[in-house]
């Protein structure tokens, strides 16, 4: 999709998308999915709490890679049930031509739960 195909959002709109930088907890893998993905758990500090996400970030990270590892997602969109799991959040990544999707993340440990403006 080409950036000229996509509708302008107004200022209020985005200042209305939570993005929080938060801390994964726990990876798991989720076979139940229709695209290899784990499950995650992941902290966004003592305001928000612990979330949980589905992500398909199975082509580059391993589970053992991203434990610790802190991320940006969208902490206010509605949980979406996909299957048995019920997803919390939306983890952020930017996706390449072979869906190889590459995690947003702070450069420099910070808080988690930090907002992104």
């Amino acid at each position: 999709m080409s950036i000229e195909n996509t509708a302008s959002l107004s200022w209020e709109e985005f200042e209305r998308v939570e993005m929080r930088v938060g801390t994964i907890l726990e990876v798991n893998d989720f076979p139940e999915a229709r695209k290899p993905a784990y499950q995650l758990t992941i902290d966004f500090g003592a305001v928000i709490g612990v979330r949980k996400s589905s992500a398909q970030i199975t082509l580059r990270y391993s589970k053992e890679v991203l434990i610790g590892r802190q991320i940006v997602a969208v902490v206010n969109f509605p949980k979406k049930q996909i299957g048995k799991f019920r997803s919390e959040c939306l983890v952020l990544g930017a996706v390449g031509e072979q869906s190889d999707v590459v995690l947003l993340a702070p450069d420099f440990k910070i808080e988690n739960g930090l907002r992104i403006a």
